[in-house]
């Protein structure tokens, strides 16, 4: 079982990605890295140059290859379990951890993230709070209803939440 990490950017995804594959011996990957890997440039150079629609085909290209892989965590992009196809790929045999964060939280980490905020393009024009109001109100129902597992990391530690997952996860292998 692949566990999958999913959730508005930044609530931890990779960074908690890292450390729980660490933590369990397994492979990780995360698929905006993975998808700059066979492109060759970062995701703000690939939407600016072919669009949106461009970059989501990838993503579904990169999670139909990742999501074959086993026992894995996989830190999926922001928008990824948006498409349902994605969901369903990835459901054949992950489990959905949520991660979650407050807004304010959110807009302080992405503005810190050098890899957030220069490889990844805003998706409205619009400043960074209404974008991630609007994202998150449009989003979270979708990434409620796809999560087996929620965690919300606005007040703990990236081993915190590691800890939080693998107590839920211990002896479902």
């Amino acid at each position: 079982m692949n566990i999958v990490l999913i959730g508005y950017r930044g609530t931890g995804k990779t960074s908690v990605g890292e450390a729980l594959s660490r933590r369990l011996g397994r492979s990780f990957y995360d698929t905006d890295a993975y998808i700059e890997e066979k492109l060759g440039r970062s995701i703000s150079d690939a939407v600016a140059a072919k669009g949106w629609a461009f970059f989501r085909a990838m993503e579904k290209e990169a999670i139909a290859e990742i999501a074959a892989f086993q026992h894995s965590v996989i830190a999926t992009g922001g928008g990824a379990v948006m498409d349902k196809d994605n969901v369903d790929r990835l459901r054949e045999n992950s489990s959905f951890v949520l991660l979650t964060a407050d807004i304010n939280t959110i807009i302080e980490r992405i503005q810190r993230d050098d890899r957030s905020s220069g490889q990844r393009p805003a998706l409205l024009n619009d400043d960074i709070r209404r974008e991630t109001e609007t994202l998150l109100k449009h989003r979270m129902p979708v990434y409620k209803q796809v999560a087996d597992f929620c965690v919300d990391t606005t007040n703990l530690t990236i081993d915190e939440v590691v800890e939080r997952i693998m107590r839920r996860y211990r002896g479902r292998e």
